[in-house]
């Protein structure tokens, strides 16, 4: 999907603004022009939230966000690992239900952030957690990381 026609149906709606009036279609190519990369780069974000958004609602898989210079790709990617290992999925059934939930302006700023940082919408994070939180099996933790211990004795 190619932006440029959006960024350009912008650019031309600007231009009719100006009328006939010379000075008046200056300011507004100048403007268009000035705005376009701006445009373009709302549309980008607004594209890749809406891959987030949808993701996010997608039981065994999600959407990708693939840029090719100025052509914009959405690419759906499968991933039923989380069944076929026998974790909670959250979506056993085709339906989904919606839960009210209240926490503390602190915890919701937190979660926000967290979300932010994981390039997730706030509810896909919180299902995130909450699938592995109900996950039955425990939990890797890796050499070196933090919590681990080496005991033992050293020769030089």
């Amino acid at each position: 999907m190619d932006v440029t026609p959006h960024v350009e149906a912008i650019r031309e709606a600007l231009e009719a603004v100006a009328g006939d009036d010379d000075t008046s279609v200056a300011v507004a190519d100048r403007l268009s022009q000035a705005v376009a990369p701006a445009v373009q780069l709302q549309l980008l974000d607004l594209l890749g939230q809406v891959a987030l958004e949808v993701s996010s609602q997608l039981p065994d898989g999600r959407v990708d966000l693939q840029l090719a210079g100025r052509e914009v790709v959405l690419v759906f990617t499968e991933t039923a690992g989380d069944r076929a290992a026998g974790t909670v999925s959250g979506d056993d059934d085709s339906a989904t239900a919606r839960l009210t939930l209240r926490m503390s302006d602190a915890m919701k700023t937190a979660v926000e952030r967290a979300a932010e940082t994981a390039g997730q919408s706030t509810n896909a994070w919180l299902v995130a957690a909450a699938r592995q939180a109900l996950d039955p099996r425990p939990a890797r933790r890796s050499a070196g990381g933090i919590g681990s211990r080496l005991s033992g004795y050293s020769q030089a």
